[in-house]
């Protein structure tokens, strides 16, 4: 791909049906899992990804047999029952914040010294919730430079605690990284979560995938989980498509009046963000929520004021649908956006402004109004939901370029080739 993509647009409405490839929440939840278990778990529909990448080569540097077969979206992975083989490893975790935290959990049960790290952003990531829990706990666990991010050092001898206490205020992947270890702990363990917890749906996720490996979890009150040691089982896992990449198609068809049908997802999905459908439909989109399929409607768009918290990480999705509305639209209450890939609250309203949208910055949000987007070279801040997202507002206004679109491989490496593939017939 060259170093820009413009974007070309549509000259109708958008009519089609996409699969968009595996959660990668999913896919490095269920890696880490499958893992732990005992016996030989084989995941079906993984994504083919760099943070998919990252997190496979780095369970096989702690030892673990995984086998990858990204060509057939097939990972087996022969777990080692909740031992960790190798007493030393340095693992690379590029930007992927699931990849680090999960990892800097999972090392934590092992009997030895590890090494985590990554690129110049995830650098500046925050990840002290999780090394100050895991110091309560007993594990030996510190930031390298000292400044609460990346690089972290972990020597452990396992975890043999009964309780935990995590932040659960900017990001829920520390959260979901101490419970996914639970079950191979030394000893039963009570997790609980103190002030704020950020982006409850993906721990709904995270519990559920735990469940379907066998282990045991009460929730007797509000953010407190009891995790029963009893390990996990083997089994074959089907991943589900991807609800946040699902967001862009969904918003093509808002945005241009068109039809989008997305397979693979339904209501009970287990990723929170298909409750970013709802949002379209609160902004005037019709959808249909079938058994394996949902479909948005475009329908003339009219601005709204909604909290994102649940769904934070189709906030820049909707960002981009603003503009096309009738009125103000008022994004709340997701300001542990700031510590992504970048701080993706300050990077929206920066690039749509470049875009000439008027667009105004808050401390846990934004608001956008609405008017047609302007030529503009859109920066992508090496963040692959900045170049997924922005690319929407090309659809509909000339001169949109995509700087760095290759940052798409994060998460979705085939997104404008399948965007476009959708859009055939309408260019």
């Amino acid at each position: 791909m060259n170093k820009t993509f413009k974007v070309q647009p549509v000259t109708a409405p958008i009519h089609g049906t996409i699969r968009p490839p595996g959660s990668k929440s999913l896919t490095n939840r269920a890696l880490i899992i499958a893992a732990l278990a005992k016996g030989t778990s084989q995941l079906l529909g993984v994504l083919d990804s760099v943070d998919t990448r990252v997190m496979s080569t780095a369970l096989s540097k702690l030892g673990i047999d995984v086998e990858a077969n990204f060509a057939d979206n097939l990972i087996s992975t022969h777990g080692c029952g909740g031992r960790i083989p190798a007493d030393k490893a340095d693992l690379w975790c590029e930007n992927s914040g699931t990849s680090i935290r999960f990892l800097t959990a999972l090392c934590s049960i092992g009997n030895g010294t590890y090494r985590l790290d990554g690129n110049e952003r995830m650098r500046e990531r925050p990840i002290a919730p999780l090394i100050k829990a895991l110091s309560a706990a007993g594990v030996n666990a510190s930031c390298e430079t000292g400044n609460d991010c990346p690089p972290v050092i972990v020597k452990t001898d396992g975890l043999n605690t009964k309780t935990i206490e995590v932040a659960g205020s900017i990001s829920s992947q520390y959260l979901s990284g101490l419970l996914m270890i639970a079950p191979a702990a030394q000893q039963n363990i009570a997790i609980q979560v103190t002030g704020e917890l950020v982006s409850r749906p993906y721990i709904d996720m995270t519990l559920a995938i735990m469940r379907s490996f066998g282990a045991v979890i009460d929730e007797p009150e509000t953010n407190q989980f009891l995790v029963k040691s009893n390990g996990y089982t083997a089994r074959n896992y089907d991943i589900e498509p991807d609800a946040s990449a699902a967001s862009y198609f969904f918003a093509a068809a808002a945005i241009t009046g068109g039809e989008v049908t997305v397979e693979g997802l339904n209501r009970d999905a287990l990723q929170g963000d298909v409750g970013f459908v709802d949002a379209l439909v609160n902004m005037g989109c019709e959808a249909k929520w079938n058994d394996n399929s949902i479909t948005v409607i475009g329908k003339q768009l009219r601005g709204i004021d909604i909290d994102m918290n649940a769904i934070s990480d189709t906030a820049q999705t909707l960002a981009c649908v603003a503009p096309f509305a009738e009125g103000p639209t008022r994004i709340r209450n997701v300001a542990h956006n700031r510590v992504k890939e970048t701080d993706r609250i300050t990077a929206v309203v920066d690039e749509l402004k470049r875009a000439g949208i008027d667009a105004e910055e808050h401390e846990d949000g934004m608001t956008i109004s609405p008017g047609p987007p302007q030529p503009a070279t859109i920066k992508t801040y090496d963040d692959h939901r900045m170049a997924m997202s922005f690319a929407l507002l090309g659809l509909k206004a000339p001169g949109i370029i995509i700087a760095d679109p290759e940052c798409t491989s994060k998460t979705y490496p085939e997104y404008f080739s399948d965007l476009t593939g959708l859009c055939r017939g309408t260019l």
